[in-house]
Order: structure tokens, then C-alpha cells, then sequence
């Protein structure tokens, strides 16, 4: 073998050989590229986008272990739960194919520093993609070529297709190779920690989107009714003796800017949830979060876990607990 650079067909892949460093050739990357446009297509509620982002690995994954054994390893180790939005999953697949690359010609890369990188961008970058494409981009698009079909011009549809995947496209690919060009500069130092400090940093930013979000998503609700307290006259609504027309609806909305959602009845009802938003605001959801994350870590089925929240929430509704 010389020491030129030379194609070495595998598969129905293609891996430059320089010397003994191996590295993915532009075409398996386009080949990628246009897997990943399928990263969607096999969502599910356990994992998410793992069945796609597992589709658009193979490529590399052929390329770059030939052993049939190193490939099932890797293709599991791409198979676990990955979630961003679609288009900005690009750049995370750039750096995940660097750092396999790396793997694959004798680097120390193990498996938690891949899953590592993968989790800490897919949070940040997925706050990212919807308002610049989902809010910005298309909708854009989307009134050009409305104006110009509401005129009978056939351009309108046609406009609108073709520019938004012509965007899409050069997006995917430009960041894809973006992440990959980064991806390599982050495994060249080695020696000096820098793999490990970028995984612990991303480790850190995903823990804190996903400590952010829990707040924002999980939602719990004790309805349980702790006191009934009667207010005075002053505090709420009388609904039998407001005043007519449109004096009465502005003293009513006034007695509701005031005093809340309390002006609406004459009762003031405090629940069990009241009392634990006053102590100690999420608390709830937080212990759900962790106990579901203890019950993963034990190999439960997150199906299991779906069902059984299911179960619970329709058992303690019936029982007026929720």
C-alpha cells in the first residue's frame, strides 16, 4: 500500500486512507447528510429520534469497522435516546462523526464522552431551530408564496417548495461539516483534557436545560382541598347584585385585577398543591423527575413508566386526589 491517498471501497461506502489514519470521504458524508433528512421518520416515544439519527450513522459505521462485532457496538451505542429539532441536529451529527472517526483510529473516545456531546447540544441548539426555522424562515416563505398564488400565479406553490428546501438542504449540510471541522479540532488535543472538559461542559448545559424545563413541562396538581375559608363582602364578586350593562362588567373586572382568581367566589379554597407552591414552589415535579430517572437507570422500560403515569393520573382523578 502506498502512502498516497487512495479510495478503498466498503460496502457501499467509501474511506480515504491516509497512510493509517482513516477518515470519512465527502461522499459518505453527503451520503449522511441525506440520511439525516429521515430523522424523523421513525419517532417514537421512548427514544424519540434515535431510530434516525441510527439510519444516518450507518454509513460511517460501515466505513469505519469493518468487524461485523464493532459495528453492532456502535449502532447500539447510536440507538439511545437523542431528541433536538430536525435541522439543527446537524452540527451534533458533525461532531458525533468526528469523534467516531477518532475512535476508530485508536483514540481513547468511549462511549459516555459520544452520548455526552450528543445530549449536551441537542438541548441548547433545540431552543435554537424553532424560532429561527418553525417562527422565522418559513413563515416567510410561506406568505410569498401565499401572495402570489391568492393572484393565480402558479410560481407561489412553487417558490415556496422549492426555496424551503433549498435552504433546508444547504443548512443541514454546511452545519453537518461545520460540526465534523469542529468536532476533529476538539480530538486532536487530547493530552490536555479538552475532549473531557467539552463533555463535562455540555454534560453540565444539558443537566441545566433539562433542570429548566422540568418547571416549565412537568406538571403536577394536588386538587386535595385543605380550608374553606368564607371572605368578606369587599374581597369578592357578587354576582347576584352587580350593576347593570357595562358599569357592572367593569366593576367585575376590576374586583378580578385585584384580588385574582379569589374574587370569583365567595369562598376561598386553599388546595394541598396551594400550600406546596408556597413551601416549596416544583417540588413535586422534581421528585417525579428523579424518581422516573432512577426507575431508567434500573433498565425499567420507559413504556412501562408511561403507562403506569398514565394509570396513576386516571386512578388519583377518579379519586379526586388530581
Amino acid at each position: 500500500m502506498t502512502d498516497k491517498l487512495e479510495n478503498k471501497k466498503i460496502d457501499d461506502t467509501e474511506l480515504v486512507n491516509n497512510g493509517t489514519k482513516l477518515e470519512l470521504s465527502e461522499k459518505v458524508r453527503k451520503n449522511i447528510c441525506n440520511r439525516h433528512q429521515f430523522l424523523q421518520g421513525t419517532w417514537n416515544f421512548e427514544r424519540m429520534q434515535n431510530g434516525g439519527w441510527a439510519f444516518a450513522m450507518i454509513p460511517a459505521i460501515k466505513a469505519l469497522y469493518p468487524n461485523k462485532d464493532d459495528q453492532v457496538k456502535a449502532l447500539k451505542r447510536h440507538l439511545e435516546f437523542y431528541n433536538t429539532h430536525p435541522y439543527v441536529s446537524a452540527p451534533v451529527l458533525g461532531v458525533t462523526l468526528a469523534m467516531e472517526e477518532e475512535r476508530a483510529n485508536g483514540v481513547e473516545i468511549d462511549d459516555a464522552a459520544i452520548n455526552g456531546v450528543k445530549v449536551g447540544m441537542m438541548g441548547p441548539l433545540a431552543g435554537v431551530g424553532d424560532p429561527v426555522f418553525w417562527f422565522t424562515i418559513r413563515p416567510i416563505l410561506g406568505a410569498l408564496g401565499a401572495s402570489l398564488a391568492l393572484s393565480g400565479n402558479i410560481l407561489g406553490p412553487i417558490i415556496f417548495f422549492v426555496f424551503w428546501n433549498l435552504i433546508r438542504y444547504i443548512f443541514l449540510w454546511k452545519t453537518q461539516e461545520f460540526g465534523y471541522k469542529a468536532g476533529k479540532e476538539i480530538t486532536k488535543d487530547l493530552s490536555g483534557g479538552v475532549l473531557g472538559k467539552v463533555t463535562l461542559m455540555a454534560s453540565i448545559l444539558g443537566m441545566f436545560i433539562i433542570g429548566a424545563l422540568v418547571q416549565r413541562w412537568v406538571n403536577v396538581n394536588f386538587s386535595v382541598v385543605i380550608t374553606r375559608v368564607l371572605q368578606q363582602k369587599e374581597t369578592f364578586i357578587d354576582w347576584a347584585n352587580l350593576p347593570a350593562g357595562a358599569d357592572g362588567v367593569k366593576h367585575a373586572m376590576e374586583m378580578y385585577s385585584t384580588y385574582g382568581a379569589n374574587a370569583l367566589s365567595p369562598e376561598k379554597v386553599t388546595t394541598l398543591q396551594d400550600n406546596l407552591n408556597i413551601l416549596v414552589p416544583g417540588l413535586v415535579p422534581l421528585l417525579l423527575t428523579l424518581g422516573i430517572s432512577k426507575l431508567l437507570k434500573k433498565d425499567v422500560s420507559p413504556i412501562v413508566i408511561i403507562l403506569a403515569l398514565f394509570a396513576i393520573g386516571i386512578i388519583a382523578r377518579l379519586l379526586h386526589l388530581m
